[in-house]
């Protein structure tokens, strides 16, 4: 019997082992093909022209291989919706996971973990459809597809990852810290203020970075209703063209292993490397921030 439950146990251990170990393969080598299509551009354009260059004319002879204008679009949007879903997305959380009754909270809880498997092309139809025209119609600007409408759809896709993950990080702080605050004669949200949120700081902060990085690498909402012109952007009302978009937008028209098919996949790498960053500044957090007990508050 104990030998049975020592096999079991080494088979469970070689299967977590062999899952990790594929899963990491798999990611080095998705990220091995992409700086294998992507590094051959630089024997046209230098890097400095290529991430500095403010124009985009793939299909000239020669092409134009400037992508500032796709780099500030992704970073207008991400910026823009950050700041419209992080403030959104964490007072729900402090308010389901310490204000709202156990009734609410169960009724709203799931209802916006399911806003968070919403499609993005639906989210994008409803940017089209309805804010598009409404904006038009509102502000009298010259197209409703612009950077302020990929702003709200891609906050709207963000407040529930951030909403999720910090509610669960607020739910992790020790009760007996609380319950210290609350008797040394804290009002509620004194505790809130001083207590738990900087407790659950570090899973809040995790959740703001994961939650940009979705911003960033989202594509179909982006290409829907961003408005499709590769410029920079001086007003939150002008059309952007972020990288996402400007992949999926033009990997079908390009030649394979074109100048413009080469270009293409380095813009996957910029791209790769904003989100390694986003990454990397979440994990750092999280472990600059970690509570692991209620001394180290």
């Amino acid at each position: 019997m104990k030998l049975q439950r020592t096999t079991r146990e080494r088979l469970i251990q070689s299967s977590f082992l062999g899952t990790a170990t594929t899963c990491i393969l798999v990611l080095f080598l998705i990220m091995l093909f992409l700086f294998a299509e992507g590094l051959p551009v630089f024997k046209v354009v230098s890097p400095g022209e290529f991430l500095f260059g403010h124009l985009w004319y793939p299909t000239e002879d020669p092409p134009v291989l400037g992508i500032l204008p796709l780099i500030a679009g992704s970073i207008a949007v991400t910026v823009l919706s950050s700041c419209i879903a992080i403030p959104l997305g964490v007072m729900t959380a402090i308010y389901l996971a310490e204000i709202a009754s156990p009734r609410v909270r169960e009724i709203f809880k799931p209802v916006i973990e399911l806003l968070a498997s919403l499609p993005s092309v639906v989210i994008g139809f409803f940017g089209m459809v309805v804010v598009a025209p409404f904006l038009q119609d509102t502000f009298h600007v010259a197209t409703g597809l612009n950077l302020f409408n990929a702003s709200l759809m891609l906050a709207f896709m963000s407040v529930p990852t951030i909403t999720s993950v910090s509610e669960d990080a607020i739910f992790a702080v020790p009760t007996e810290l609380k319950e210290a605050s609350l008797a040394l004669g804290a009002t509620h949200l004194e505790t809130l203020g001083r207590v738990i949120v900087p407790a659950s700081l570090s899973g809040i902060s995790t959740a703001v970075i994961l939650g940009m990085s979705r911003s960033i690498g989202e594509t179909m909402v982006v290409l829907m209703v961003a408005g499709g012109a590769g410029l920079i952007p001086t007003s939150i009302f002008d059309p952007v063209r972020p990288m996402p978009a400007s992949i999926a937008a033009e990997m079908g028209e390009a030649p394979f292993q074109s100048e413009h098919y080469y270009a293409l996949f380095a813009i996957g790498m910029v791209l790769f490397v904003f989100t390694l960053l986003f990454n990397i500044v979440a994990d750092h957090i999280a472990h600059k921030y970690k509570q692991v007990g209620a001394a180290t508050l």
